[in-house]
């Protein structure tokens, strides 16, 4: 056995079934060895998208995501899709070719320091010295991927390592690491106190952020806002924890939020902060959200609780374990009052709109969309004004709503479409995005194409960087600079050439029909709406 045939038995032993990546001379060994194995390989048709590939399938399936791309510009190029997990905690092992070990610091071809260039966009990174460790390192990447606070973990492998005879493979059944000990289970002392707060609270509210996403924690969240009649609001990546139109869930908060949910936060007289880091997106004036009001902050990291604001109350633990405890505590609460002042603003602070009726209106399309797909069906938003509009128009039932949070990462949606749907197979992936981002990732239609993944894709066409064309307008007075998406592909022709069925819809005359009409068969489709260039999210 050589270092690469030992990487590939380490994958098996976590149950890996898909590997993301595009090989290079220095990460070939491992190509040649992962032949023999039952693990599929996805050509990525470019590196970056090989981690949000690895990050889609991450999300769905609950387990670690993995992705494989050579030394160089291959590791250089993946630097994003990393930065993206990291900045959502997403788990995955991201491994890299590396030089020869004796050439590594003497500027050769493809050489290039990814463990110092990925330091702060990661968990934690490896490079593998000696090929005799390569079980207990890949055992401790993924631990360390999957556990606490979950995010990306790099593995850097020169090819002599990889090429390097192993005498004894022994994959370890337990880690321990002496510097990482992650809490899981809360604090008894503080739960108690969480639950004195919530007897005497008026104005209850838990704010859900995607810790509870990660952890599995939907349904104990459901059953303790329905068992206590508290009302849930959430961040972007959030959105999913609670059923849309769930009564005790009143919406995403933040600058593009609902304007009921900003508001339930404002009034709150206890305010439950759970798996949100509480940044900026979510609280631009983190003060606001102490003022009048007890704060709880709930969250695996540590780190997180007190960076942005001081919480009266702090919890570290898992948002799944935290619930099954404060379910247990015995206390009672009741806010008919607080509910129905919610209800009342979500009735008449429902945002208007008069959109264009000779285009599309994304609004109302997000929504006709959600209603005729599958109750458990995935969507994923990419990033600019489709993303807002996704946020609050998509109604979740039973699936997933996906997208880039932290980082804002264009291009996410259609490789992490392509995840989603080799994680679940049974389920509908589709890629919402706008055609500043589709041309981002528009490549990967040769990936869905070859490797038969059936990723249905809207493409909301305006002829510009929307939400950059948005700031635009309301900055510098309808100044625009380097907006105008002139020279965009003809996406019919686009979508012949890589043997995908197309639609068009040009307004919302036929959008019902469509839709349906796009969804009905479990195969690739890519369906183009013309919306108004001038319209706005706001």
């Amino acid at each position: 056995m050589i270092g690469a045939d030992a990487i590939v038995k380490c994958l098996e032993e976590e149950g890996v079934k898909y590997v993301f990546g595009y090989p290079g001379v220095a990460i070939c060994p491992f190509y040649n060895s992962i032949l023999e194995s039952p693990i599929r390989t996805v050509l990525i048709r470019t590196e970056q998208n090989a981690a949000h590939a690895a990050s889609g399938f991450a999300r769905v399936s609950g387990k670690v995501g993995v992705c494989a791309v050579t030394s160089g510009p291959g590791a250089t190029n993946v630097i994003t899709g990393i930065a993206t997990a990291f900045a959502d905690s997403i788990p995955l092992v991201c491994i890299t070719g590396q030089v020869n070990s004796e050439l590594i610091g003497s500027d050769v071809f493809q050489e290039a320091d990814i463990t110092g260039a990925v330091e702060s966009f990661v968990k934690y990174s490896y490079l593998v010295k000696n090929a005799e460790d390569i079980p207990r390192i890949f055992r401790e990447a993924f631990h360390i991927a999957s556990t606490g606070r979950k995010g990306p973990v790099l593995i850097d492998v020169p090819i002599d390592i990889q090429n390097a005879e192993i005498r004894k493979f022994a994959y370890p059944e337990t880690v321990s690491m002496r510097t990482y000990k992650p809490t899981v289970k809360g604090n008894m002392v503080q739960i108690k106190k969480v639950a004195a707060q919530l007897e005497k609270a008026k104005r209850p509210l838990l704010c859900v952020g995607g810790g509870v996403l990660l952890s599995e924690a939907e349904q104990q969240l459901r059953r303790f806002s329905e068992k206590h009649s508290i009302p849930v609001v959430s961040t972007m990546m959030g959105i999913g924890a609670m059923p849309t139109r769930h009564p005790l869930y009143y919406g995403m908060v933040g600058n593009n939020g609902k304007p009921c949910a900003n508001r339930a936060m404002n009034e709150s007289d206890l305010l439950i902060m759970v798996g949100a880091r509480v940044a900026d997106r979510a609280v631009n004036q983190p003060d606001v959200i102490t003022e009048n009001k007890v704060l709880i902050h709930i969250d695996v990291d540590p780190a997180e609780i007190g960076k942005n604001v001081g919480p009266a109350i702090p919890l570290v633990g898992d948002a799944r374990h935290i619930f099954e405890d404060l379910l247990e505590q015995d206390f009672t609460c009741g806010h008919r009052e607080w509910i129905e002042t919610l209800d009342g603003y979500r009735t008449c602070m429902t945002p208007k709109r008069s959109p264009n009726p000779d285009y599309v209106d994304p609004a109302s399309f997000i929504t006709m969309l959600s209603e005729n797909m599958e109750d458990d069906g995935i969507y994923v938003a990419d990033v600019g004004q489709n993303q807002i509009w996704s946020c609050g128009y998509h109604i979740v039932k039973k699936g997933k709503f996906l997208t880039s949070g932290g980082m804002g990462t264009m291009g996410y949606s259609i490789p992490a479409a392509m995840g989603a749907k080799l994680a679940d197979r049974s389920r509908q992936v589709i890629a919402v995005c706008g055609d500043g981002s589709f041309q981002m990732s528009m490549m990967e239609l040769a990936t869905m194409n070859q490797h038969d993944i059936p990723v249905k894709i809207v493409v909301l066409k305006n002829n510009y960087l929307g939400m950059v064309r948005e700031f635009q307008h309301y900055t510098y007075k309808d100044r625009y600079s380097v907006v105008d998406l002139t020279g965009s592909p003809d996406l019919e022709k686009l979508a012949g050439a890589y043997h995908m069925d197309f639609a068009r819809l040009e307004n919302m005359d036929r959008a019902e029909e469509v839709i349906r009409e796009f969804l009905k068969e479990d195969k690739s489709m890519l369906l183009e709406c013309i919306i108004d260039p001038m319209d706005l999210v706001k």
